[in-house]
């Protein structure tokens, strides 16, 4: 008998989970950390607080859990793309800059796409420079943190400096790297050296491996500072969202994950690299394989506001929600309460809610809100499919899909059914089946079958299709009220 240990670096919170090479969860823990907003628009990390305290605290935690079973494997994940610079031996020089979250770089963006050209950027990347970039944040330390970037001679992001910390090795995954527009090729799956000269010189830009490969083993320091026995492998890692791909078996071209959370991600396989402006074109986990990827700016974080606004519980709201119908008593949303990334790309973008009377009630805003993300998750949809996909199957996680209102919405807007896996604990139970993989335990096969599937509603649909036009029309109908709008929030006072 042996276990397998994953571990992911969230954006609220890093998990862990303990599982047999067959995928039984047999323990799992949770420490909360915050994000760090020192300005307006920036979105940090302490890398030693948050990334290397949080992965071995859950660790310290649940390896008294493993009944004496020793650990075989280690596969790690976290948040990304991130920008940490730090020093030769591997040092953080400033706190982590996380991924779109972290809108500071719009000015080093606007300049780099002027400077390569667009449609050359993703030609050569896959992806266009928006705030999710790793280039532009990289610029933006040249220019505004000069004594920082003087010592800069490596790039972490939360998975690959777990790696760095568990084994002293520096590398990087080639999906991650994917990721560092403008940086990486995903025709040649390497670093761009033209390019990344100009943008990042002096950088040492990080040795390159595949997501399920063993990139080192923990070293004597970190068996002490963890409690796992030195000599154990540990795998590449890679960012979040795809390793939790991979725990609901979103591996074979025409897969697509519906993450349901505070924003709404979706990943769709391929089997050859397709691009599109309004999305991210990545390399996949799998050598071989390609993603389309899809981000929704909020979902979650619009019915979390509606439920601190209403001081309402969320079983309160979810029932009234149900109550309200089809289509929320003629409301609809635009869920854009923090700009919209895909398909839009539009940081100055704003929420809005119309056809409102004295009648609606806070259950139909919040039907409205469910509807408005899954309205959302349809523009995505149909964005993949203009660039080649074809979502032949859709995987359903995360903690939204808890309580069946909201993947039933999405659903019925869709047309399609969902399919809900066993387990849905997130990116460390995929860290967990990499590790199993990397070291020969596992081959991923009934690794989680699906528990059910979310049939839409036949009846729904004719509403949710008008419903729809509507959405689609609101957003360039109000654009430029909302970009004053923007402005205008942007002001001091």
């Amino acid at each position: 008998m042996s276990l397998l240990l994953g571990v992911d670096i969230g954006t609220s919170s890093s998990k862990g989970v303990l599982t047999t090479p067959d995928g039984e969860v047999v323990a799992t823990a949770v420490r909360e950390h915050a994000v760090s907003r020192p300005h307006p628009g920036w979105a940090e990390h302490d890398a030693r607080d948050v990334w290397w305290e949080g992965f071995a605290t859950v660790t310290r935690e649940l390896l008294p859990r493993a009944g004496g079973t020793p650990i075989s494997g280690v596969g790690v994940s976290g948040i990304g793309p991130c920008a940490l610079p730090a020093t030769a031996a591997g040092e953080p020089l400033r706190p982590a800059i996380l991924y779109g979250v972290d809108t500071r770089s719009v000015a080093e963006i606007e300049e780099l796409t002027a400077r390569y050209g667009a449609e050359a950027i993703i030609e050569r990347g896959g992806s266009p420079l928006t705030t999710q970039a790793v280039g532009p944040k990289l610029a933006w330390l040249r220019r505004h943190e000069p004594d920082v970037w003087r010592r800069t001679r490596r790039l972490f992001m939360a998975g690959s400096y777990l790696v760095h910390e568990l084994t002293g090795n520096y590398v990087l995954d080639h999906h991650s790297a994917s990721q560092c527009s403008p940086l990486y090729d995903s025709r040649e799956h390497d670093w761009i050296g033209d390019w990344a000269e100009e943008i990042a010189p002096g950088l040492r830009l990080p040795p390159l491996a595949w997501p399920g490969e063993v990139a080192g083993t923990v070293t004597e320091a970190a068996a002490a500072r963890t409690g796992l026995r030195a000599g154990v492998p540990v795998t590449a890692g890679t960012i979040d969202a795809w390793a939790e791909a991979v725990s609901v078996g979103v591996t074979e071209p025409g897969d697509v994950m519906v993450m349901y959370g505070t924003t709404m991600f979706l990943i769709e396989v391929l089997a050859e690299r397709r691009t599109w402006p309004g999305l991210w074109g990545t390399v996949g986990v799998t050598p071989g394989t390609y993603d389309l990827a899809a981000g929704m700016a909020t979902s979650g974080a619009v019915t979390d506001w509606l439920r601190a606004l209403t001081g309402a519980a969320y079983e309160e709201l979810i029932e009234e929600a149900r109550a309200a119908g089809h289509g929320a008593g003629g409301l609809v949303m635009l869920p854009y309460f923090a700009g919209e990334r895909t398909p839009l790309f539009d940081p100055d973008a704003r929420g809005l809610v119309l056809g409102l009377t004295l009648h609606h009630g806070r259950g139909h805003l919040y039907r409205a809100a469910l509807e408005g993300t899954a309205f959302g998750v349809r523009h995505n949809l149909e964005a993949m499919r203009s660039a080649g996909g074809t979502a032949r199957r859709l995987v359903a996680v995360g903690g939204g899909t808890k309580g069946g209102l909201w993947t039933q919405i999405v659903s019925d807007v869709l047309g399609r059914e969902q399919v809900m896996p066993t387990v849905t604990i997130g990116a460390c139970y995929g860290d967990a089946l990499l590790a199993a993989r990397a070291v020969g335990l596992a081959d991923g096969e009934g690794w989680n079958p699906a528990a059910s599937t979310v049939e839409p509603d036949p009846a729904a649909g004719e509403i949710y299709d008008a419903l729809y036009a509507v959405y689609r029309d609101l957003y360039p109908a109000t654009r430029d009220a909302a970009h004053t709008l923007a402005a205008l929030s942007h002001e001091p006072g």
